[in-house]
């Protein structure tokens, strides 16, 4: 287990400043030649506004990051995206739209009685695209998980848009995580008022771009919609699992507390951390769906409580679904503990605070796609390589244990990433993720999760991002290709931080890419072939 007493993370969550044009990368090792393309990330990168601090993981302003990559060589780019959030504090010089965990007090300058009346515009949902960033027909988007995207310029960074997902879809919001289909087809989950007012999740589906060079946006549906297990308190929902035949979505006790939601935050000082609370009683429900039919699978699979971000991936086989998570055990909210706050502190506390966490756990849930009453008691699962159990009981639910996949004591195996190209919603092989300890990102990790062998990439004071695998252009297996991640290294000499490139069979340095500049944190991110 490796410590880190000297605090370098703590520069993960320091404001840097945008670049005015792309800087050049020094290289050491070889970049694969067939390597062309850019790796675009986000995350935070202004972490207060004046004297005024955001106080949240998910609260500094976006910014967007892209490494070039072309023969051998390597620039890097970065520029804020221009949200309503960012341009809205930038000309006010304070925090003007309420964040995830940092409420916006109303402006000091006007009077009382237009104060007041702002009281009952209602809330202003930001739009701060610090998530991810996907693909829709030819365009760009960056996003963090309301109904607002950004589209961006994959080139240049610029921001073009903001755009309302409400005004295509009746959603509320929609995940970070959409599934896109090699067809270019997107399919995202957002909770949304179903039938009779009751809370529901509708799956959009954004078609591929026709012939016609219209905007997919334009023809955004709804597939299919899942109820939800409590009328008014929609569960949080961060991805889901697709595969070519099935949508599954996994319902956790971490639910958002509409009354408060919609009540006038203004009044209390309230953000979007105050509204959610946990079922204590409810575990976990998961839900399957057919794709092509929008039709929902009338049977109740239920297990015990977790929290949960990130799905692996998930496949058909002989009648089962294979899904595999990256859960957190218990029904405690784990984004209580991603106060920046928490995040700052000397690692003696940062341990501290990780003991009491939801303890993180990657796992395999095998759920069966038929069910006969005369097996009631029994464990359906008669797939020979698992030793996940689905065991129908007498109420006619479906209780589920899972196999694990990764465990370590405050180790989490996070932020997943696999060749998707052309293995989701297949059986796969590989998974590569960010090893967390103590929630601090300190090794990038190669998981077989059929043997459950590992390979890590360590280096003390070094801290990395999700990993992106990225195919070799020739590749005949699973793993034959890169792995890319931004790794921070504060406390070893005058480069602050690199991109690292990893041969993704062993996860052995093929080379680095160092910028003299600070990198901050970046959650999700993609990378666009040349």
């Amino acid at each position: 287990r490796v410590e880190h007493p000297a605090g370098g993370y703590k520069k993960l969550f320091e404001t840097v400043e945008e670049l005015s044009s792309p800087v050049t990368a020094h290289v050491t090792g070889r970049i694969p030649t067939w390597l062309r393309g850019s790796l675009l990330r986000c995350g935070p990168g202004l972490f207060e506004v004046g004297t005024e601090p955001f106080y949240h993981l998910f609260d500094g302003q976006a910014l967007l990051h892209k490494f070039d990559f072309k023969e051998g060589h390597v620039t890097y780019h970065r520029r804020f995206v221009r949200t309503d959030a960012y341009v809205r504090a930038m000309t006010e010089k304070r925090i003007v739209i309420t964040e995830f965990g940092t409420y916006a007090y109303p402006d000091p300058c006007k009077n009382i009685f237009s104060r007041f009346f702002s009281y009952f515009k209602g809330v202003e949902v930001t739009d701060n695209a610090l998530v991810n960033v996907y693909p829709v027909g030819e365009d760009y988007y960056a996003c963090t998980e309301t109904n607002f995207i950004t589209k961006i310029n994959p080139d240049t960074l610029e921001t073009i848009k903001q755009v309302d997902l409400c005004k295509y879809v009746s959603v509320n919001g929609a995940t970070a995580h959409p599934h896109v289909e090699n067809d270019g087809t997107v399919y995202n989950i957002g909770n949304c008022f179903g039938k009779n007012f009751a809370l529901a999740y509708n799956i959009i589906r954004i078609p591929p771009l026709q012939a016609d060079k219209e905007d997919p946006m334009n023809k955004s549906e709804i597939v299919v919609q899942f109820p939800c297990s409590d009328r008014f308190k929609p569960s949080y929902v961060h991805s889901f699992g697709l595969t070519s035949n099935y949508i599954v979505f996994v319902e956790t006790p971490v639910k958002i507390n509409l009354l408060k939601f919609l009540s006038s935050w203004s009044l209390w000082g309230a953000n979007y951390m105050d509204c959610f609370e946990s079922n204590e009683t409810m575990g976990v429900w998961l839900h399957v769906a057919e794709k092509k039919k929008g039709r929902l699978l009338n049977i109740k699979y239920r297990t015990s409580a977790f929290n949960l971000f990130h799905h692996i991936n998930t496949y058909e086989d002989n009648g089962f679904l294979i899904v595999d998570l990256c859960t957190w055990k218990g029904f405690e909210f784990v984004y209580n503990y991603l106060y920046l706050a928490n995040l700052r502190a000397n690692w003696d506390e940062v341990k501290r605070q990780a003991e009491k966490a939801p303890q993180p756990e990657a796992r395999r849930y095998v759920l069966p796609l038929s069910i006969d009453k005369a097996d009631t008691g029994k464990n359906l699962v008669t797939l020979p390589y698992t030793t996940a159990t689905a065991t129908l009981r007498s109420d006619e639910t479906v209780w589920l244990e899972p196999e694990v996949i990764f465990s370590g004591p405050r180790h989490a195996f996070e932020f997943p990433q696999i060749n998707y190209k052309k293995y989701a919603g297949k059986p796969y092989t590989y998974t590569y993720g960010l090893g967390l300890n103590h929630f601090v990102p300190d090794r990038l990790c190669k998981l077989n999760v059929k043997t459950k062998e590992t390979w890590v990439w360590q280096e003390p004071d070094s801290y990395p991002s999700e990993p992106i695998f990225v195919s070799h252009p020739d590749a005949l297996e699973e793993d034959d290709g890169v792995v890319l991640s931004i790794v921070i290294s504060p406390g070893t000499g005058p480069k602050p931080a690199y991109l690292l490139l990893l041969n993704a069979k062993d996860m052995s340095e093929v080379a680095r890419a160092e910028v003299e500049v600070n990198i901050p944190v970046t959650f999700h991110g993609l990378f666009k072939r040349a």
